[in-house]
């Protein structure tokens, strides 16, 4: 079946709801999701989203951008902080004004939390900067956007998965999708696509990811020809609970709670010693695995699955349950650990990819070089950059409402002069070729439970907190060889409606691709920056490495190309904290 719109959206989390909420004026917009929008990703974000409102405390924007470019270790391209910090603050109130339900100081204003890598005067001390619900602030920003694209007569089309897209040069004209709950495959025409499909953390065993987070947008683009950016960079959050990778918002550090060793010692004044436990997330991921191999985890044996404490008791009950009801809620239910009484098990779980689908400052995609004529992205698949090496806290719902809302009103712009796409001859030859692709795999083969969990782990274990050449080169060489035996597996389900294996079986695909990606961008990094830090490189190498990484997967193997950093307003320095 063909369908036609002005504007489509692939995803429907904070940035795509958004980017279709602007672009909705303009022209007929759909939002094509493997989800229902409720589900998407950004609904488990916890903690808060940045803005300098100076409710609480004396705050401005450019002590924000200034703290993203340094807590990015400086690859932060920093005219993109400076547009991040100070259209925050707009957001924050266009999303109050929208109705979602901040938590409030008794004055009846926005109230606002300690987050990592957040301060005052440049480094001075921490400050209250991000903007919170509860522990529930990405589930209101869901709700709140995806009522208002109802409102706005967007069209949705839930539990569909765009398996590939038609080029024709650098021009999209259309989209091939699968549709879950018959099996059907779509040609979807649009004179723009944004695409906004979120992380790729399932790669890793030990994740605070959902099961959808299988970056299709990234590997779909990948594959048509766009190169990706900084694939090394993904951030593991220091705090996900014991073995199953559930996060714990930074925001029960922000309320005060501490990071303890065996010994009950609050371990980050070692590592940080102004901002201690508000350190940025890689310099306290990297201090708690220092702590483990050492032997100062609660097992005490070294080994990589040992954990520490965070301690809240000492807050209180009542502010614990009315801080961060959700977080205690999951510690009772998975852990049997009250948090108001005790301390929760906590090690970092993977959690964010800084790198993703180039693009500029208003979404389009672009490597510098080339620009594809009405193909956008935003939010955590895209790159644009505003997280350099290392994100803080909070910053990723900034970047999916500013970023997501400069795409949408742009591709509100373009779809106005634009003229129409039509996938042609080269969109009904996508859909029969996928059409015998998905007759090929219900043919049989192996299952591919097996190579999902290799994968996981020798991500896992080779590409986590801490990095060297060894171990990175055997990810290399695990991901290469599981990709070339990824055409031996078929389906054992030969139904046609809701049949999740097809679908899982090409989300491995996707994350096969990245894994690629990201192993060996890593391994060509010969320096420590961000949440990249090298063994075998332990120091930051700006003469060589101040640059972004472009990477192609061509015959097989990665072919890398670099862009620079936009360093015009900040000189990078040694980060201290």
């Amino acid at each position: 079946m063909r369908f036609d719109y002005d504007a489509v959206i692939v995803g429907a989390g904070g940035a795509g709801l958004y980017a279709a909420l602007e672009a909705s004026g303009a022209g007929k917009t759909a939002v094509i999701t493997k989800l229902y929008p409720q589900r998407s990703h950004t609904g488990a974000a916890q903690g808060g989203i940045s803005a300098a409102l100076g409710n609480v405390e004396e705050d401005s924007p450019e002590w924000h951008a200034f703290d993203t470019v340094k807590g990015g270790d400086y690859l932060v391209d920093q005219n993109a902080a400076i547009i991040l910090a100070e259209e925050a603050v707009r957001a924050v109130f266009d999303l109050e004004n929208r109705g979602l339900p901040f938590s409030r100081t008794p004055e009846g204003k926005i109230d606002q939390r300690r987050f990592g890598g957040h301060t005052r005067d440049f480094g001075a001390a921490a400050v209250r900067r991000s903007c919170y619900a509860a522990d529930r602030t990405g589930h209101m920003i869901l709700q709140t956007l995806y009522q208002q694209c109802i409102k706005n007569d967007v069209a949705f089309h839930d539990e569909w998965q765009v398996v590939d897209v038609v080029m024709d040069g650098t021009l999209l004209t259309g989209l091939v999708v699968f549709e879950l709950s018959t099996g059907e495959l779509h040609l979807v025409s649009a004179k723009a696509v944004l695409f906004a499909t979120g992380g790729f953390g399932r790669m890793f065993k030990v994740t605070s990811n959902a099961m959808a987070n299988t970056g299709d947008g990234p590997a779909l683009l990948s594959r048509a020809g766009v190169p990706l950016m900084d694939m090394e960079f993904f951030q593991f959050h220091p705090t996900g609970i014991r073995t199953m990778g559930i996060l714990i918002t930074e925001g029960v550090r922000g309320e005060g709670g501490i990071l303890l060793n065996r010994d009950g010692y609050r371990f980050m004044e070692k590592y940080a010693p102004t901002m201690m436990d508000l350190a940025p997330r890689d310099m306290v991921s990297r201090a708690i695995m220092t702590e483990i191999a050492e032997g100062k985890g609660i097992k005490g044996d070294r080994k990589i699955d040992d954990w520490v404490h965070l301690d809240a008791s000492h807050l209180g009950r009542e502010t614990v349950e009315a801080k961060i009801p959700d977080i205690a809620d999951f510690c009772r239910t998975y852990l049997g650990v009250d948090p108001a009484v005790e301390p929760m098990p906590v090690q970092p779980t993977a959690h964010y990819a800084m790198g993703g689908i180039p693009t500029d400052l208003d979404g389009r995609v672009t490597d510098g070089k080339r620009t594809w004529d009405g193909l956008y992205a935003a939010g955590e698949c895209a790159c644009v950059s505003v997280h350099g090496a290392n994100r803080l806290g909070t910053n990723s719902l900034v970047e999916l409402i500013v970023f997501g809302r400069r795409a949408g009103n742009t591709i509100a712009k373009y779809v106005g002069t634009a003229t129409s796409v039509n996938p042609g001859r080269a969109g009904d030859d996508k859909i029969k070729a996928w059409k015998d692709r998905i007759i090929g795999l219900k043919k049989g083969g192996a299952h591919s439970g097996k190579t999902y969990e290799a994968m996981q782990e020798t991500m896992m274990a080779n590409v986590g907190v801490y990095r060297n050449e060894g171990a990175m080169q055997n990810a290399v060489d695990d991901i290469a060889g599981l990709r070339d035996s990824y055409t031996e597996i078929g389906v054992q389900d030969q139904d046609s409606n809701y049949n999740t294996e097809v679908l899982s079986i090409l989300e491995l695909e996707n994350l096969l691709d990245l894994s690629l990606h990201t192993s060996a961008a890593a391994l060509a990094r010969t320096e420590s920056r961000g949440a990249h830090s090298r063994e075998d490189y332990p120091d930051r190498d700006d003469k060589n490495w101040l640059k972004h990484s472009l990477s192609n997967i061509v015959g097989g193997k990665v072919i890398l190309d670099s862009k620079p950093v936009d360093v015009s307003r900040w000189e990078p320095k040694p980060r201290v904290y």
